[in-house]
């Protein structure tokens, strides 16, 4: 609790742990409320769960229930995932895809991720998933960083082409390109 109040003040780094794509994470407790960060940048609650959010807003609360799958190409935190769960109140399938398995391992142990039940996992690159994979879906959530960076396959053609590929008529897609 005295933890909780001070870091009202201060933010206070709990944990920092060196990643091999992300190179530096940190877990911290500022205003009250964890965030996870990498060296320059937020990577899932604060500003950057503001700003999805945002994004959610335009396509409409309730056309998101009503979807049936979405993903989530960038996972880091989850906090666009916990958005749409605990907010939308999404019930139906999420597929998230990280590339770095210790922002994952950060995300289960300090932001509960694994307790989402309709949330499927898969540690692969964004790019090699949209490449392989067969589903369709109603919402594309685009969030890939590495750090400040965004790998440039996100602006390419034949990535954009086949995003647009996998999904649904009148589907939506969700594109960060600021961290």
């Amino acid at each position: 609790m005295l933890k909780k109040l001070l870091s009202f003040f201060i933010p206070l780094n709990l944990i920092s742990q060196k990643s091999a794509i992300s190179k530096t994470l940190e877990v911290t407790l500022s205003s009250g409320k964890l965030v996870l960060d990498s060296e320059h940048t937020n990577y899932s609650y604060g500003n950057l769960q503001r700003i999805l959010r945002t994004g959610l807003k335009e396509i409409g609360f309730q056309k998101i229930r009503e979807m049936n799958n979405i993903l989530v190409l960038g996972v880091a935190g989850g906090s666009v995932i916990k958005t749409l769960v605990d907010e939308i109140n999404f019930k139906k399938k999420i597929t998230g895809v990280e590339i770095d398995k210790e922002v994952i391992k950060i995300a289960t142990e300090y932001f509960n991720l694994n307790e989402i039940p309709n949330l499927e996992i898969i540690i692969e690159d964004a790019f090699d998933f949209v490449l392989k994979t067969t589903d369709k879906f109603d919402l594309i959530i685009i969030d890939v960083f590495q750090d400040t960076y965004m790998p440039s396959f996100l602006f390419q053609p034949y990535f954009k082409d086949r995003v647009c590929f996998l999904l649904n008529p009148n589907g939506f897609i969700l594109f960060n390109t600021g961290s």
